[in-house]
């Protein structure tokens, strides 16, 4: 097919780019939606667990706490001073990591913590200042009601997290009791732990399910891409086509919405189908009227020609009927070469077979312009040839015809003078490429889209030569040619230089 421009790149396909989610498969799209969903269900489940363990764990922290500064504040003889009453670590029930300290006026009189083989040690100064400072209860906890009215604070001492709690005593100091957080942390730490394992594994398993359930589910979808791709690709545009392809039953089952749309195709196709063999009957008749026409044309214009050449010998003419019988022949000769053009189409269209053969295109150039040169010696002809024969497989007479329509082209739509420069050589690609280039006006863009339409005329844009007519098929049969070697023809246009790319397969 003709493309009409100067040679441009094809614009890139969008590619998939995880920086722009457009571009994803909506089977990535699920899925991660899916599992971001499980992310933020997990992270809630998972938060709520935190806080409500956290909060359970406390509790009972703070009961066991309640009972040791229950113990530790009963302990002893209220008589004396803070520093002569008894060690409230030696009170009965007191265990492993427990830790009291007697505090008067403002200084630990006393104090310590059993260690976890059941040895008493002492307490750091840095340790005694906080304890000294801690907020003291109003009330004495009760045995077994909790922490009441007492304020229990976490904080971190040279032996770890505690949990504190000070009371005053009925007899006026402050023993302070505290709990090491050490058991409760490593069970919330499990906790979290467990938790994050079962989310990861979750989502592993819910990728992987999802994955596959999603991609089964899409199947449909992707059999409709497939179809669709493959119409995509049908030369719609001529020709007979067999638009045999359909979604198969299993993606148009009308129960499913996916199914509902790979039906809807279906019966897409069989329309269009019947359009397109409709299409094709009328383009047979049409063909086969033309070159039969055509074809029958051909023996009175024959005769035609025949008649005109006997009288001009034969019969004595006044100027006027000279004229009149000059006019006669040429308009049979264009006719001739009208009806010629229309068979030469016919017989493209019909996908007549090439005659298939080494052809010099070095050769068969440098014969045509020599042709061109007697018929219009007012124009300038230049060739510029490689320094080696370029041969390729090819109809030569359809060739010829070619080189022959692209350079009566430029002859006849340029005024006397016109450079008219034909070249060939290979392209980057290794293409065989027939350039014809003139420095005639130009074409106008919005005429340079349709000059390989038939019947289409650039008259306008370009001064004819010599009052010649145009048939308006010369670069339809260019074309047409070009693209039954499996090639293509290209047209670039601005006032001053016109060119005409032709290229072929190399041999």
């Amino acid at each position: 097919m003709a493309s009409v421009g100067s040679l441009s790149a094809a614009e890139p396909r969008p590619g998939h780019s995880w920086r722009n989610p457009d571009t994803w498969h909506l089977r990535t799209k699920l899925v991660l939606a899916t599992m971001l969903l499980l992310v933020v269900i997990c992270s809630v489940v998972g938060t709520l667990l935190y806080a409500s363990m956290d909060r359970v764990l406390t509790q009972q922290l703070d009961a066991q706490l309640a009972q040791a500064s229950h113990r530790a504040a009963e302990f002893g003889s209220p008589s004396g001073s803070a520093g002569t009453r008894p060690d409230p670590l030696e009170a009965r029930g007191q265990g492993a990591g427990t830790l009291n300290a007697r505090v008067a006026e403002g200084n630990v009189a006393v104090g310590g913590l059993i260690s976890a083989d059941g040895k008493r040690l002492s307490l750091q100064q840095s340790d005694a200042v906080k304890l000294a400072s801690l907020p003291v209860s109003s009330q004495p906890p009760g045995d077994n009601s909790g922490l009441g009215a007492t304020t229990a604070v976490d904080r971190s001492l040279s032996v770890g997290e505690y949990r504190l709690v000070a009371v005053q005593t009925a007899y006026g100091d402050v023993v302070v009791t505290g709990l090491p957080l050490a058991q409760k942390q490593a069970t919330l730490g499990s906790l979290v732990l467990t938790t994050l394992l079962v989310s990861l594994g979750g989502l592993v398993l819910v990728g992987l399910l999802g994955t596959w359930i999603i991609r089964r589910t899409m199947k449909p979808l992707e059999e409709l891409s497939r179809v669709a791709g493959q119409v995509a690709q049908l030369p719609l545009d001529a020709g007979e086509v067999a638009l045999a392809v359909r979604v198969p039953a299993s993606a148009a089952h009308p129960g499913t919405e996916v199914g509902q749309v790979g039906n809807a195709l279906n019966r897409m196709l069989d329309n269009v189908a019947g359009a397109l063999e409709a299409r094709q009957a009328s383009e047979t008749r049409v063909r086969q009227f033309v070159a039969d026409a055509s074809h029958e044309l051909r023996t009175p214009l024959t005769a035609i020609r025949g008649y005109t050449d006997m009288l001009k010998m034969t019969e004595p003419l006044t100027e006027q009927g000279t004229e009149s019988l000059g006019r006669v022949e040429s308009q049979s000769q264009r006719m001739t070469r009208l009806v010629e053009d229309l068979l030469t189409l016919a017989r493209l269209d019909e996908g007549q077979a090439l005659k298939l053969g080494p052809v010099d295109l070095t050769q068969l150039l440098v014969e045509t312009v020599t042709d061109q040169k007697v018929i219009a010696p007012d124009h300038i002809w230049r060739l510029d040839l490689p320094d080696e024969p370029l041969e390729i497989r090819a109809d030569g007479a359809k060739l010829h015809q070619v080189f022959v329509n692209l350079l009566s082209n430029a002859r006849k739509h340029t005024p006397a003078g016109t450079t008219v420069t034909a070249s060939v050589g290979r392209s980057a690609r290794g293409e065989a490429v027939i350039t014809v280039v003139d420095d005639g006006p130009g074409i106008p863009a919005e005429l340079q889209e349709r000059v390989f339409s038939r019947f289409a005329r650039a008259d306008q844009a370009r001064t004819a030569s010599g009052g010649e007519g145009s048939t308006g098929l010369g670069l339809s049969i260019v074309e047409a040619i070009v693209a039954a070697h499996g090639g293509t023809v290209e047209l670039t246009s601005r006032p001053g230089r016109t060119e005409f790319a032709v290229y072929l397969p190399a041999a």
